[in-house]
């Protein structure tokens, strides 16, 4: 059987994405190791910039946190930036890692391929990281409701990816069911484009990794 996509390092193109990681690169020569909180992912993590950064101060001046999030990123796209330095000399307390759903959305990838891909992400951390806790997030929910294609794999993977906190250093946190109605309906006034969070959603995520990482130190 041959390596799905999502597991094989892929390095993007995009003049933004090279520069972002650059940049990100030498943000982490300036903090020389002095990260208590690494938070990476795509997009939804990104955006801790944008909607999420009134809350990101809020919840995590009292840390130092870094942010890799790159918008747009695939499973394969963020192993890249793993093996190609940004980790290089972190040992971060905790990192938190939320990936997948542009795989399920750009390429319709299956959730096993999905979940083989986050799977060799967790496995460099741990090679690389091995004093950090992760905290594998469940991929949050989209599309409207339980019956949208888009959603179904999206669950599906995350029932593949929760089996991986069972090993010691890696933690399972699913908040999903928050952004939903008791129906499980995502509406626009939670993801304005049923994927992305607004600025209300970063304040309950970050109220809940909170506790969670309070509750485990």
């Amino acid at each position: 059987m041959s390596t799905p996509l999502s597991s094989i390092a892929s390095k993007r193109s995009e003049i933004w994405w090279l520069k972002r990681h650059q940049q990100k690169l030498a943000e982490i020569q300036q903090l020389n190791k002095a990260i208590e909180l690494l938070f990476i992912g795509d997009s939804i993590t990104h955006s801790w910039e944008v909607e999420g950064h009134e809350y990101w101060h809020q919840h995590f001046a009292k840390h130092t946190a870094l942010n890799l999030g790159f918008a747009g990123d695939r499973t394969e796209h963020l192993l890249w930036r793993i093996q190609n330095g940004e980790l290089r000399n972190l040992s971060p307390q905790w990192v938190v890692l939320l990936i997948g759903t542009n795989n399920a959305g750009h390429r319709l990838d299956p959730p096993e391929h999905i979940s083989a891909g986050i799977f060799t992400i967790l496995s460099e951390l741990q090679r690389r990281l091995p004093s950090s806790k992760i905290l594998l997030m469940a991929i949050f929910p989209r599309s409207r409701n339980t019956n949208k294609p888009m959603r179904q794999r999206v669950d599906a993977t995350n029932v593949l990816i929760k089996k991986f906190a069972e090993h010691q250093q890696i933690h399972w946190l699913d908040i999903n069911q928050q952004f939903l109605t008791e129906d499980g309906v995502l509406l626009e006034s939670v993801m304005p484009d049923l994927l992305h969070l607004n600025a209300a959603q970063y304040n309950k995520w970050g109220q809940a990794l909170q506790h969670y990482i309070n509750n485990h130190r």
